[in-house]
């Protein structure tokens, strides 16, 4: 009798847990306004361990389409989706930019 294992197909793995998917925050920040940033995420009720990026870069492109390059630095740490707007609203409450705040699936 031969055994053969069975193999259960998954196209759309995630790490999980109670609080939602564990995804990839990244932040764009202005150099000079990175201090304040982590500020912010030190005061957060949940570790954060950023990883940071200096020299990066963003590319804007205007309504009429032409397309400028701004210096950014990026910050970067995992954490629940479930945490996403609580990160939001903690950053729009120390005048940051809530649509600076995007996140991927860990596993991408």
């Amino acid at each position: 009798m031969a055994v053969r294992p069975e193999f259960i197909a998954c196209t759309n793995p995630t790490l999980s847990g109670s609080e939602g998917e564990l995804v990839s925050v990244s932040i764009a920040v202005e150099p000079r306004s990175l201090e304040a940033l982590l500020d912010t995420l030190a005061a957060l009720d949940f570790p954060v361990n950023p990883q940071l990026f200096h020299g990066a870069e963003i590319a804007c492109i205007h309504a009429d389409g032409h397309e400028e390059v701004e210096p950014i630095t990026l910050v970067e740490f995992p954490a629940y989706a479930g945490r996403l707007e609580q990160i939001r609203g903690a950053l729009h409450a120390r005048g940051f930019d809530p649509a600076s705040v995007w996140a991927r699936s860990m596993l991408e």
